[in-house]
């Protein structure tokens, strides 16, 4: 298990018609590789997050138990082929593309639970919860169904509050140090879904 890369973005304007109430609106979704595996740079990693990443709406993202987001680079095979599908695009997405901070490999949302540290290079985090998609996700990549096909597909990736601050580059080992494990993020998906599905939540 590794960190493949770090990323992060700037608040700027998001288009898009993926929402009934606005054409444009404030994301810093848009994350840009930092450090990777062919350029391991150095990242402060503060109780916030990762350092110069900037959140539009601190009410649902960034703070301290949103501090780092997290996503498995298994997955992008999976929204390569839906987007392309979907758009009649041809998509490839970069790392940082789902909006992530961390891009890893080797650790899944059936893998993860809530309460469990993770050891990364030599700083420590804990897992918090699953992360829940919205429609600035669908404006992001472009198509209407990302964000159910993200719940409904259990990618969803999870966020870390920063336990011990420091520096970090690609290419760290991750080490998973079991909690209580009560509930996993797969499974901590699966009843959001469920209550979605139940609601009639859907955008």
């Amino acid at each position: 298990m590794r960190l493949l890369s770090i990323s992060a973005g700037k608040v700027a304007p998001l288009f898009g018609n993926h929402h009934p109430d606005y054409k444009s609106v404030a994301s810093a979704i848009h994350k840009k590789v930092v450090s990777d595996l062919e350029n391991p740079a150095s990242v402060e990693i503060t109780a916030l997050g990762v350092r110069g990443d900037e959140q539009a709406d601190p009410s649902v993202h960034g703070g301290i138990e949103k501090a780092i987001y997290v996503y498995p680079a298994e997955h992008y095979a999976f929204w390569n082929e839906l987007l392309t599908r979907e758009t009649k695009k041809s998509t490839s997405l970069q790392h940082g593309a789902i909006g992530e901070n961390f891009t890893t490999e080797g650790l899944l949302e059936t893998d993860v639970f809530v309460g469990d540290k993770l050891l990364i290079g030599d700083l420590e985090f804990v897992v918090v919860k699953l992360r829940e998609p919205c429609f600035k996700f669908n404006a992001a990549v472009g198509y209407k169904g990302a964000s159910k096909a993200m719940l409904q597909s259990g990618f969803s990736g999870w966020y870390l509050r920063v336990l011990k601050t420091g520096t970090l580059a690609a290419g760290a080992k991750i080490t998973v140090i079991p909690g209580v494990r009560d509930i996993s993020i797969a499974q901590q998906n699966q009843k959001l879904l469920h209550n979605r599905n139940q609601k009639d939540l859907w955008e």
